[in-house]
Formats: structure tokens, C-alpha cells, sequence
């Protein structure tokens, strides 16, 4: 590609802001516009020291600026839509998960990125994590089956109560949260996912009839893992135990200990929800009078970078699948899959039943 690659940035809050930040540091890129509804594409702006065009349209910024890709950062009731214009315009795409609010949108986006040959990379922070990356392979070690358990509860008020109402107006927590850690599920086991039952609650009256602020999924895989993972959103949330990553199998466990990102007060806290800090290996090995014959292991993680930073090095991997026109047929079968996985659970939920894969 023609450097800078002219990106039209859609969406700009708290992910759309870091993404713009990313490309604003980066020469690589040249941001054409800003597009939003409210006024954080001007707080965006002066943030950033910068002048870019402002645009309350979609649709105009693409006619206008003619970029060669597109950032969608907006709530995911909106992503098929823009992510199909923005293909029809011949632009690239790096879209916030979840791809889209349903599979059948999924797969659309997907079926159209092949026809108009683009890249889409779907922002699944976590992939880019050095941390998360060595919490994975050292799950991996562990022996079969695996039992997994996660969860990211959020004591949501202020702007990020806002927020997480304004996701589930589409989504349930355990949808737009729990694709992150389906994948590291599947990441972990690559093995194929059975079966998923799963139960929620609905806490308030500011969110539908129909949904829930809080979600529990318990997912069977076919090499004998099980996983379960929960969360939820609100001013009613408990902030204990808020914060947990954990996996054990026979030859022992591991576990994210993070003291300061998992303390009281941090629920809420974005740049809290990727830092890992410490790992805890623990090895199940005994002796002949049965007492463990390794002491647990501390891997310092404390060097880990910040969510900027992990921010940035989503676009560096956009750019180069961009620049060397990286065959992104497994990025999306992933994000399609944990997408998939996550609605049954949200059946599961809404019917009372277990749900087949």
C-alpha cells in the first residue's frame, strides 16, 4: 500500500480514542477524520493537539474523505452496517469486537471482505498481550482436561454506566465481555467446544425486559475441559473477587495475580482489565509422603505494557497485514467462533436449557 494509509476513525470513545491515538503517533497512518455523534470527536481533537475533520455522518466522512480504511469503535448495533459501507468503499477495516451484533452480521461482514479482497481485523486485545500470550502457554503445560475460570464483574456509575447501558440495548455482558475470554477458552484447550448452558439476572429497570445485567457460562469441551466465566455491569455490582483468571489441569495450575488491577475500587477501571502483573505457576508434583516436591512459581509481569500500548500494537498488526497482506482467513473463523459460542450462551440464558454446538 501507498503510505501514509488514510484512515477515517468512527466511533470516539474510550476504544475509538486509543485507536486514534494510535494512528496519530504513527507515520505509518494519517488520520482523514474523526466521526461522532456527540462531542467526543472535539474533546478527541483537542486531546490530541490536532485538527482533523469532524464529521456527525458516517456515510459523508467516507464520500468525502475516501480513505483506504476505516476504524469502527461504535456500539456493536451499528458495526454490520458501517463495516459492509466501508467494504462497498473499498476500505480495509479494524473493527472493535464483537464483529457484529449477530452471527448472521458476523458472516456477512466476513463474505464481503473476501469478495472486495480486504483485510478486517477484529480488536481482540488480548491476542497482542504479552502476558496473556504466556498465561495461555503456560495453561498449555498443564496436562488434560483443563478447568478455567474467569470473570470481569464491573461496579459500572458515572460514564461508564452510560456506556455499559447503551451496550445492552443489543448485547448482554457475557456476549460483548465474554468473546475475549471464550477465545483465550479456546486458545487454551484447541479443542472443539461442545456444549454451553449458562444463567443471568436482571438487576435494574434501566436495561430491557428482555436482558440482563448479569450472566454466568459454563462451557464443556470435547477433550474433557470445562471453563465457566462470568460478569456483570452496574452500580449494584460487588467489586470482590471481580477479577479472576485461573486454570489448573493434572500436572498443577496457573493464575493472573493481579494485587493492584484486581483491588477494591478498580472494577470499573479500563486500563485495569488487561494488566496481569504476576503469574502464579503451581506445580502438582508429590513425593512419597504426598507433599509437593516444587514450590510455586512467580513470573513478573509488572513490565507488561499499558492499554495504550496494546492499543498500538493492534494497528502495528493492522498495518502489517495490511503491508504484507496477511491471510486473515483463521483471525475471523476465531472471532466467528467465540461470537457463536457466546450468543448460545445468551440462548442458554433466555431458555433455561443447555444449548449443542
Amino acid at each position: 500500500m501507498i503510505l501514509p494509509i488514510k484512515i477515517l476513525v468512527i466511533g470516539c470513545g474510550n476504544m475509538g480514542a486509543s485507536h486514534a491515538t494510535a494512528y496519530h503517533n504513527m507515520p505509518e497512518f494519517s488520520i482523514c477524520g474523526l466521526v461522532a455523534r456527540g462531542e467526543s470527536k472535539k474533546r478527541l481533537n483537542e486531546k490530541l493537539g490536532a485538527d482533523y475533520p469532524l464529521f456527525e455522518d458516517y456515510e459523508e466522512a467516507l464520500e468525502q474523505t475516501k480513505p483506504d480504511a476505516v476504524c469502527i469503535s461504535t456500539y456493536p448495533d451499528t458495526h454490520e452496517e458501517i463495516a459492509l459501507k466501508s467494504l462497498e468503499a473499498g476500505c480495509h477495516i479494524f473493527i472493535e469486537k464483537p464483529l457484529a451484533d449477530t452471527v448472521k452480521g458476523s458472516e456477512k461482514i466476513i463474505e464481503a471482505a473476501k469478495k472486495m479482497d480486504k483485510k478486517v481485523v477484529v480488536g481482540y486485545i488480548l491476542r497482542h498481550h504479552p502476558s496473556w500470550e504466556r498465561f495461555i502457554e503456560e495453561a498449555q503445560k498443564l496436562g488434560k482436561p483443563l478447568v478455567m475460570r474467569m470473570n470481569l464483574n464491573q461496579q459500572s456509575h458515572g460514564f461508564m454506566w452510560d456506556v455499559h447501558r447503551n451496550l445492552m440495548k443489543t448485547l448482554s455482558p457475557i456476549v460483548d465481555c465474554g468473546v475475549h475470554y471464550i477465545d483465550v477458552m479456546c486458545q487454551m484447550t484447541r479443542s472443539k467446544p461442545l456444549t454451553v448452558s449458562a444463567i443471568g439476572a436482571r438487576l435494574t429497570e434501566d436495561i430491557a425486559e428482555d436482558n440482563y445485567n448479569y450472566g454466568q457460562l459454563q462451557i464443556r469441551f470435547e477433550d474433557g475441559s470445562v471453563g465457566w466465566y462470568e460478569a456483570g455491569w452496574g452500580p449494584m455490582v460487588s467489586d470482590n473477587a471481580f477479577f479472576i483468571k485461573d486454570v489448573f489441569g493434572p500436572k498443577g495450575a496457573v493464575s493472573i495475580v493481579a494485587k493492584t488491577a484486581g483491588a477494591s475500587g478498580k472494577s470499573d477501571d479500563v486500563d485495569s482489565h488487561t494488566k496481569t502483573e504476576s503469574l502464579k505457576v503451581h506445580f502438582a508434583d508429590l513425593d512419597n509422603k504426598n507433599h509437593f516436591k516444587k514450590q510455586d512459581q512467580w513470573i513478573d509481569m509488572t513490565d507488561e505494557p499499558g492499554h495504550q500500548e496494546l492499543c498500538n500494537r493492534e494497528q502495528r498488526y493492522f498495518l502489517k497485514a495490511m503491508e504484507e497482506n496477511i491471510d486473515l482467513t483463521d483471525h475471523l473463523n476465531d472471532a466467528l467462533n467465540s461470537l457463536k459460542i457466546a450468543f448460545a450462551c445468551d440462548e442458554s440464558v433466555k431458555t433455561g436449557k443447555m444449548v449443542n454446538l
